[in-house]
């Protein structure tokens, strides 16, 4: 079907050449702006070296007035989920939630890639872990995602992640469904547009292909303005009908909407629920390819090095923590080279999830066959000459800085890349680092590696890179190869990584992983069977032919509070001490284990289902 609507697109070419000039509202909106920067502004700001890095002020102030207006009542609204399931908790764990104690946990979520299956995955979680839900709330659970510090997203979970934020952070059904009764504008919200496929929307091709020359001539203020544009541009605009505001069912071809254009990550701080304290801090990851980069660091399967710098998109900033850099700019000044003239405009969110999410380096015959006609029409309306077209391009603010550490020191353009193709497909690494004081990481797995599951290599992938910055990150012990993940189940119920700490190791964050490694215990229809996921969360880890644990809520809040334990200098003890020799994972290794450390497959940006199935898949997963 996509090639049919590419054939009559290359049939079309040559007379959409004649028509395609007025620059329309989109490609207005889109089209970065220079100004003379504000009196006395630096672009770039030094982090610190490992040990002694520093967030951004303004990072630092939110965080600070989340803990202190938001954070307490949320832990007591959590407590009390908790304790409404007759939860038979130890004293220090009510002491602690219910803020009698000084200790508080510091949580953040990670949310994997992995397509439009990954956003669903994640969804589906979430909304398990959402207060405003009244069954998660009934079942114990409901509460932790207002309870969080931090919320990270990748690829697939990008997506998820720049809809939640810049939609003022909804319910997850609202987010996905959309409001009862919208208001179709250019800043309100109409939930995920899953009835339409991302590269095919329509069923008629002529329709399609003035769908594409729409998108493409989206970037042309972008490109006029002499920026490079390349496919990610034109992903990201395709993204932007599915997961910004302004585009609903009724104006989905209608080009007199922005379509999300205009709408800037950096704005998500103007929200009200973030000026209110109420949404966990949000921050996107992407990778960085760069010419030179050292593949014998490349895991076999991906293609991005584990040297090479992680790049974390936060609402005030962007950067790395990594020690070869270390260094972070403005968001809002983003496209940004130097002191004098400054960019905005160029930190569009929906641009934002199409770098995270951007595959397509990952096979250039790929993009050549199947998305050639649209590089096509691009070269055609937009001719670009030596332009790599396959990566998401920045300008370099960095451009200068660390010279004998930093890859890209010398380019004039950053080339991102989704953000698991290092093989770290959650992103874990800004809740690693350690001026955050996260103690606690509740990890979401949505891969496909294996049959549309997960397989745990990921975790392998963050251990290995942390042990090459051992005085910037600190990572729990998990298995070092795949077949240890099979062997033991530990992708097909929720497992907890670094249960016992050591004076070496006690500001390494104890983690909660829940994957997408098998079919849960029950499912609706085995169509949905690799995307229902919320009845995993609900139930926890089933032993003796039950069909849900009991103590669950007990054991997830047993897991969430052991960091602040020990700092309060209590026992484990009680349920939790159970609870915690049921979940951890011991450290053992199984003789049965087959050592498999061959090719690891990256989640698909579109994921494995059709639109159709998608959207019957998100009620599925969301009603359970």
């Amino acid at each position: 079907m996509l090639q049919n609507r590419f054939a009559v697109l290359l049939a079309l070419l040559s007379w959409l050449g004649i028509f395609a000039t007025a620059q329309n509202v989109a490609s207005q909106a889109y089209t970065p702006v220079a100004a003379r920067c504000p009196a006395g502004f630096n672009l770039v700001r030094m982090a610190g070296t490992p040990g002694n890095q520093a967030l951004s002020s303004s990072e630092a102030s939110y965080v600070q007035n989340r803990k202190t207006d938001v954070l307490p009542q949320a832990w007591k609204t959590y407590l009390s989920n908790v304790m409404s399931t007759n939860a038979s908790l130890p004293s220090y764990v009510s002491s602690i939630l219910s803020g009698a104690s000084s200790e508080m946990p510091t949580l953040g979520i990670a949310t994997s890639g992995g397509g439009y299956r990954a956003a669903i995955f994640g969804a589906g979680v979430l909304n398990a872990l959402d207060g405003r839900n009244s069954s998660s709330d009934t079942a114990g659970i409901g509460g932790l995602l207002q309870a969080a510090t931090y919320l990270s997203g990748l690829s697939g979970g990008s997506w998820f992640l720049t809809s939640l934020a810049q939609a003022n952070f909804p319910t997850i059904q609202e987010l996905i469904f959309g409001p009862s009764s919208p208001t179709v504008s250019n800043n309100s919200w109409g939930g995920w547009n899953a009835d339409y496929d991302i590269a095919t929307p329509s069923s008629n091709p002529v329709t399609d292909t003035e769908y594409y020359t729409d998108l493409v001539e989206e970037l042309r203020g972008k490109y006029d303005a002499g920026y490079v544009v390349t496919f990610a541009d034109f992903w990201g605009r395709a993204l932007a009908k599915h997961f910004a505001n302004g585009t609903f069912s009724s104006n989905f071809f209608d080009e007199s909407y922005t379509h999300g254009a205009g709408i800037l990550w950096s704005a998500v701080a103007n929200t009200t629920s973030f000026t209110s304290y109420s949404i966990p801090f949000p921050i996107v990851v992407t990778d960085l390819q760069a010419p030179g980069q050292n593949s014998s660091e490349i895991i076999a399967g991906d293609y991005v090095p584990l040297t090479n710098p992680i790049f974390e998109f936060n609402v005030f900033e962007m950067g790395t923590f990594d020690p070869q850099l270390s260094a972070f700019v403005p968001t809002q000044y983003l496209g940004t080279t130097n002191n004098s003239i400054c960019i905005t405009n160029y930190d569009q969110s929906a641009f934002l999830a199409g770098s995270s999410s951007g595959l397509f380096n990952t096979a250039n015959s790929t993009l050549d066959t199947t998305y050639g006609p649209i590089l096509s029409l691009m070269e055609s309306l937009l001719p670009e000459p030596k332009v790599e077209y396959d990566v998401a391009s920045w300008p370099n603010p960095f451009y200068g800085v660390a010279p004998t550490t930093f890859i890209d020191s010398a380019q004039t353009n950053l080339n991102m890349v989704d953000g698991g193709e290092d093989g770290e497909v959650v992103p874990l690494q800004p809740l690693l680092v350690k001026a955050r004081g996260v103690d606690v990481i509740f990890a979401i797995d949505g891969t496909n590696d294996i049959n549309n599951f997960a397989d745990g290599s990921t975790l392998i992938a963050t251990q290995n890179r942390t042990s090459l910055y051992p005085s910037a990150y600190s990572f729990p012990l998990v298995p070092t190869s795949l077949g240890e993940f099979t062997a033991q189940n530990l992708t097909t119920r929720p497992t907890f990584f670094g249960c016992n700490t050591t004076t070496s190791n006690a500001s390494t964050p104890l983690l909660i992983y829940l994957a997408n490694g098998g079919p849960p215990s029950r499912w609706l229809s085995s169509r949905y069977q690799h995307l229902n996921l919320s009845n995993d969360i609900y139930v926890g880890y089933p032993t003796d032919g039950a069909t849900m644990d009991p103590d669950w809520p007990s054991c997830l809040a047993c897991a969430i509070v052991d960091r602040a334990r020990e700092r309060a200098g209590e026992a484990r003890s009680g349920i939790c001490s159970t609870c915690l020799d049921r979940y951890c994972w011991d450290g053992s290794t199984l003789a049965t284990a087959a050592s498999l450390s061959g090719a690891h497959r990256i989640g698909s940006a579109l994921g494995s289902l059709g639109a159709f199935g998608v959207a019957s898949a998100v009620v599925a997963v969301l009603l359970m």
